[in-house]
């Protein structure tokens, strides 16, 4: 995939979501995908969006470093992938240390959140961590 100007080559790509989560092989995967559209829809207001081929994201906020380097990302997003649901941008907000303790089997890794399946982890802790992270992704990482 090119990148843009910015060097980010993940970005929002009018792709459609439903047919990507159609795509999805692995049913439990495809089902979760369809799960965590709805909680991530409910919880954020904001219309569901490819980021890159795999990611649906929803939200955006424009980063900055101090290298220069910039870009627009989804506040909050999850992709099926073939080992684990990858979910970002849950485990910045304030609290989510505490949140992920009471979550269930995951694991971190690279600002990520890997479950399993989401039987694997408490419905009601998850919502929290996608609302935390959304709030404090739009209003503390908020630049643009």
């Amino acid at each position: 995939m090119a990148a843009n100007k910015t060097g980010n080559k993940t970005v929002a790509t009018g792709a459609s979501v439903e047919e990507f989560l159609a795509g999805v092989e692995h049913p439990v995967r495809r089902e979760d995908g369809r799960r965590l559209l709805e909680l991530m829809s409910g919880i954020t207001g904001e219309p569901p969006q490819m980021w890159g081929p795999t990611i649906v994201g929803f939200g955006r906020y424009h980063y900055k470093y101090e290298s220069g380097r910039e870009g627009d990302a989804a506040a909050v997003g999850f992709s099926p992938r073939k080992t684990s649901l990858s979910l970002y941008g849950l485990t910045y907000g304030p609290g989510a240390a505490e949140l992920l303790g009471r979550l269930g089997k995951h694991r971190t890794g690279a600002g990520c959140l890997y479950i399993n399946k989401l039987e694997d982890v408490d419905q009601a802790v998850l919502a929290e961590l996608v609302r935390s992270g959304y709030r404090h992704v739009m209003t503390e990482l908020h630049h643009g």
